[in-house]
């Protein structure tokens, strides 16, 4: 291995022949570092901000392994197409094609050098003692906060493949807490990280619970060769400003009456729920919280989301509608987010009272149509496309859009960052405003005031990432052949 390490900066790593697109010059240091990992077997987490070209340095690289073994590409099923088509444009010489459906197992039975296998996570879920048997030549978790619980099928099927080497994309590597960390280098490097008691012990627990700045920084320090981070920022700068907005939404006296006696029944009912510990009870405890947490979240959206027949009307609706004719009196197109589909249709009905035309998207919303939205909205049709925070926070290309709306908070900031850059990407000719409308005084702003420690644990675990790319050969054999807390050159930076 060390070995292999010293010869990876003299590697040759010129675009392959079959490749035929053009590389950025941040995206050629990507397909690079990609291929002298490769080189000496070392597992890859690509972590660029959402929209800098995460697929085309991936597809680079399949062309230049293509004689190493089939590969497959895991991606959630609305992000599939995105794939099958990004592959017909940039590597057509490779044999791509759509693993899913009831024939699919035939595909397994006549795989060759130069073939890639395109699936979801479900299938992979469900397929994952079948696809084990198949040795890869490369694997690709694309969007690989899919593997974030290293309890769920779908990361103990990924974590099952035979490949020669492994890549995970994601523009989130780290959303809650370190686990998920854990979970994802234990699929694509593992035993870099050790047994869970051991990471746990030695890392979480220490930067988690006791906030130790030193132990963050040799956790960061032995994945910096391994995890290549760029921003927005850093490396397009090109692209236009965004700017973050957080209008608060004042509720009326009878939202708050509606709002506030709902907590005190939520504090009074859940008084003795038990919710530590592993027991049945502790379980249905702390669901019962969270479903009361979910109740008051609808509330602070609008009244018919806990009581359809309730005639209350909200003030956030009422918000919005005023921001929506702001939008059109000024030129302006949006992306209107939520994750309660309910809410959505609630706007939606609103919308079509006023005689205002919009498209709308959810999980339910096949992947042909899905893409036809897109093309609607991207030329024009619409000035407002109603989506689904679980179903568009990925795989889509809306620079049409020069505004962002999120109607209620999310509890994780990078999944709503992920939604914004639907239209703050590569592409984008206008500065993007992202309006957050929260409710004062509710659950809402304790959900925004969260938003600032999880980008603090991220922030601080991935700073000085993007150096990875351009780590020395000593530093990169210090880091394999010292002790792995104190790398060498880690305290250098």
């Amino acid at each position: 291995l060390l070995a292999r390490a010293r010869a990876a900066p003299d590697v040759d790593v010129a675009l392959p022949e079959g490749f035929e697109g053009e590389l950025r010059d941040y995206q050629r240091e990507g397909y690079e570092w990609l291929s002298r990992l490769a080189h000496w077997g070392a597992g890859a987490v690509l972590a660029d901000e959402m929209g800098l070209g995460k697929t085309i340095q991936t597809l680079a690289l399949l062309s230049r392994r293509a004689s190493e073994g089939p590969a497959l590409v895991v991606a959630p099923t609305s992000v599939g197409p995105n794939w099958m088509a990004e592959a017909a444009r940039f590597t057509p010489s490779l044999k791509t094609r759509a693993y899913r459906g009831p024939k699919r197992e035939a595909m397994l039975a006549d795989l060759s050098p130069g073939d890639v296998l395109v699936t979801s996570y479900d299938v992979l879920a469900r397929d994952g003692e079948r696809l084990a048997g198949i040795p890869l030549g490369t694997l690709v978790l694309d969007e690989a906060q899919a593997v974030k619980n290293v309890r769920t099928r779908r990361a103990q099927a990924a974590a099952g493949l035979q490949a020669g080497y492994r890549v995970a994309l994601t523009g989130t590597p780290l959303e809650n807490h370190l686990g998920e960390l854990y979970s994802l280098y234990r699929i694509v490097a593992p035993g870099l990280l050790g047994s869970w008691p051991s990471f746990r012990q030695r890392y979480a627990l220490p930067i988690e619970r006791d906030g130790d700045d030193a132990t963050r920084a040799r956790l960061a320090a032995r994945l910096r060769p391994f995890l290549l981070r760029r921003t927005k920022d850093a490396v397009a700068p090109e692209l236009p400003p965004r700017t973050d907005v957080v209008q608060p939404v004042e509720l009326s006296e009878a939202e708050r009456r509606l709002y506030e006696a709902a907590r005190r029944d939520a504090l009074t009912s859940l008084a003795d729920v038990p919710t530590s510990g592993r027991t049945k009870a502790a379980k249905e405890g702390r669901f019962a919280i969270l479903a009361a947490l979910t109740r008051l979240r609808r509330l602070a959206c609008h009244p018919r989301l806990v009581d359809a027949s309730s005639t209350v009307r909200s003030s956030k609706l009422a918000a919005f509608l005023e921001l929506t004719d702001e939008l059109r009196q000024s030129g302006r197109r949006a992306l209107v987010f939520s994750q309660f589909t309910s809410h959505l249709a609630i706007v939606r009905e609103a919308l079509d009272l006023r005689g205002i035309d919009s498209l709308y998207l959810d999980g339910s919303t096949p992947a042909g149509k899905r893409a036809r939205l897109v093309e609607r909205f991207q030329e024009g049709e619409s000035g407002l496309f109603l989506i689904s925070l679980k179903a568009g926070g990925t795989g889509l290309n809306l620079t049409g859009a020069d505004t962002v709306v999120h109607l209620d908070p999310w509890w994780n900031p990078a999944t709503e960052d992920q939604a914004s850059d639907r239209a703050h990407r590569i592409g984008q000719t206008r500065p993007v405003t992202v309006v957050r409308l929260v409710a004062q005084g509710t659950i809402e702003e304790q959900v925004l005031a969260l938003h600032d420690q999880k980008r603090e644990l991220a922030d601080a675990i991935l700073e000085g990432s993007d150096r990875a790319a351009r780590l020395s050969k000593d530093e990169l054999v210090g880091l394999l052949a010292g002790d792995a807390d104190t790398p060498t050159g880690a305290d250098e930076e």
